[in-house]
């Protein structure tokens, strides 16, 4: 990170990836998921946006081991997201990020983090970006790992033409109705539809898949990405159904179909 700002110069946001075994029962070494400028980059800014300040100390914890931080983590400037802006997304919500980006404003270097991940996508944050960028701050995304970048390129499913869905509905009627529609638009457009999953819900959403979707149209789940544990599996349907073992209920997992 540069840090020849001249003293009435605002600072830059810094879109600061995370590795994706937060939650996760074992961990990656950081240097194998991010790269040197990155923990470096890290290390030295001292305001944070961020999703959970609990993760953002942990996170920040690792760098130190590897990039001692500018001050001591007692020192940073940590500010969560408000949580109407997790539950109904930064668009939907309304949300104003500007005050968030005061001290860019006043010539300091920001941070936003996620728990796992690039910041604002498929997580909080672009309400900050697009804050920054009305503000006339400069906005630099640093290198690190996209689980739906990862799973989509091991998927073997159109990486020309796809899209991130978000969330499907809790509800089973609801998430079944869901999963035929997104069927339908990848089977008509051969676009590639991508979804994440919480955990705990990964069983049901397995079974949803195989008793809702044609069988041969291909489901490809990932799970765990970039750890030691990491599965990448890529089937038609009808070779799910003969019994292949998806997702454990604590791991992350990111699912994607298309003809």
């Amino acid at each position: 990170m540069s840090s020849s700002l001249m003293k009435n110069d605002p600072g830059h946001l810094f879109l600061v990836p995370t590795p994706l075994d937060f939650g996760c029962a074992e961990s990656s070494p950081i240097t194998d998921v991010l790269p040197q400028a990155t923990l470096k980059t890290a290390s030295e800014i001292r305001h944070w946006v961020c999703e959970n300040a609990k993760s953002t100390r942990a996170f920040l914890k690792r760098v130190n081991e590897i990039h001692p931080l500018a001050v001591p983590l007692s020192e940073q400037t940590i500010t969560e997201l408000p949580r109407h802006v997790h539950k109904k997304g930064d668009h939907q919500s309304g949300f104003d990020g500007k005050p968030l980006l005061s001290a860019a404003l006043d010539g300091h270097h920001v941070g936003l983090l996620s728990e796992a991940g690039m910041p604002a996508v498929a997580d909080p944050g672009s309400s900050v970006v697009r804050a920054a960028h009305d503000l006339n701050l400069k906005v630099v995304p640093l290198v690190g790992p996209v689980s739906l970048l990862l799973a989509l390129a091991a998927s073997g499913l159109n990486g020309q033409n796809f899209a991130f869905v978000g969330y499907l509905p809790q509800d089973a009627a609801e998430r079944a109705a869901r999963v035929k529609q997104l069927e339908n638009l990848a089977q008509r457009t051969g676009q590639t539809q991508l979804w994440i999953e919480t955990p705990y819900r990964n069983a049901a959403m397995l079974s949803t898949l195989v008793q809702g979707l044609q069988g041969s149209t291909r489901l490809a789940i990932a799970s765990g990405l970039t750890l030691a544990t990491a599965s990448i599996q890529s089937h038609s349907v009808g070779q799910w159904k003969k019994g292949i073992k998806g997702p454990d209920g604590h791991t992350p997992a990111v699912y994607a179909i298309g003809p």
